[in-house]
Parts: C-alpha cells; structure tokens; sequence
C-alpha cells in the first residue's frame, strides 16, 4: 500500500470501533482528530467528508465480523449442524469482546440508520443479506448431506437465525445480561435438533 492508502486504512481501523459504539451520526470530526491522532485536513485529505469515513468505518466492521463468522464455520470439519452450531458458539465465547467494541455493527447500523442516515441503508441491507446467504449455503450444504430434512426452506430458516441472534444480541447489550444472548442461541440450537436434522 502507498503512504496515502496506508494513512486512509489507519484512519478507518482506528475510527471503526469508535464509530460503531457511538453511532455513525454521533461521532464528531473531532473525536475522529482525538482518536487518530491527525488533524482535520488529514481526515478530509482521505474523505470527503464524516458521512464518506463512517460509510468505509461501517464496511470495514461489517467486513470483520463477517470473515470472522465465514472463518469459523469453514474451520468447522463436521456437518452442516456442526458447522451452523460453531457459528453459535462464536457469539458465545466472544460476547464480552463483542461488547466492548460496541455489539454487532449490522445491529447497530440497522438500528441508527432507519431514518436519519439514508446513505448507509444500502451497506447493511447487503451486509444482512450476506450473512443470510451464508446460513443459506449451509443449510443447503445439510439438505446434500442428507443430514437436513429435504423439504426445509433455506431462505427462511437463515432469517429465523439471524433474526434470534440479533434480537439476543440487541436484550443482552441493552441489560448488560449475556443470559438473553444464550436464550436466543438455545434456541437457535433446538431448532436445529428438532426441525432442521433427519
């Protein structure tokens, strides 16, 4: 990378975390100066302006947590239920760390930006839609194994998924209480057992 990109990447990580547990509105230019260290010609010699870095800060979060979840459940060696139950397991063995950058930065986006930042609708419509299609591949992968029943629709039971995760995530952030975290997961889990697996 040249010293320009290098400067720019800088700028991001640094602001990413800042961003997503402030919210992408809430986050001053001045903050982003305290946090990087620049000044504010450095950060407007890279963006165009606060809403362009919380655009790139909110792809650079969304990206993370989704390598990381693609990771995981391509580490998992074991089927398709083993595969969908790792990827549980990774939001119940980094919670707190997931706390302490802010949650899930899919949630939150969702959350801010309904109707006061229209221009980051379209990143976490697509960041959802990717996480969906990759509990989509999965259960699909399941249905081949023949460890899936046959007749299950995909589509649907990734939302319910995420749907359960999300809505776990949001209570346990919001009560500072990982219990409704794993109420969600225990879910998610006894969905698998009971109406997903042969």
């Amino acid at each position: 990378m040249s010293k320009a990109e290098k400067t720019k990447q800088f700028i991001i990580e640094k602001s990413s975390v800042h961003f997503n547990k402030k919210g992408y509105l809430g986050t001053s230019l001045s903050e982003i100066t305290d946090i990087t260290g620049l000044t504010k010609g450095s950060i407007y010699g890279n963006f165009e302006n606060k809403d362009d870095l919380a655009q790139a800060a909110y792809k650079f979060n969304a990206k993370k947590i989704g390598a990381r979840l693609l990771q995981v459940s391509e580490q998992c060696t074991g089927g398709a239920d083993e595969k969908l139950t790792a990827i549980l397991d990774y939001y119940r063995n980094n919670w707190r760390e997931l706390m302490q950058h802010g949650g899930c930065p899919l949630l939150n986006a969702a959350v801010e930006v309904d109707d006061t930042f229209p221009k980051l609708i379209p990143y976490v419509r697509k960041s959802f839609n990717e996480f969906s299609k990759m509990l989509e591949s999965i259960i699909f992968l399941g249905i081949t194994e023949k460890r899936f029943r046959p007749e299950i629709e995909s589509e649907k039971f990734a939302a319910t998924i995420i749907m359960l995760i999300e809505g776990g995530i949001l209570l346990s952030q919001t009560l500072d209480n990982k219990d409704y975290l794993n109420i969600a997961l225990d879910r998610v889990e006894f969905i698998i057992q009971n109406e997903m697996l042969v």
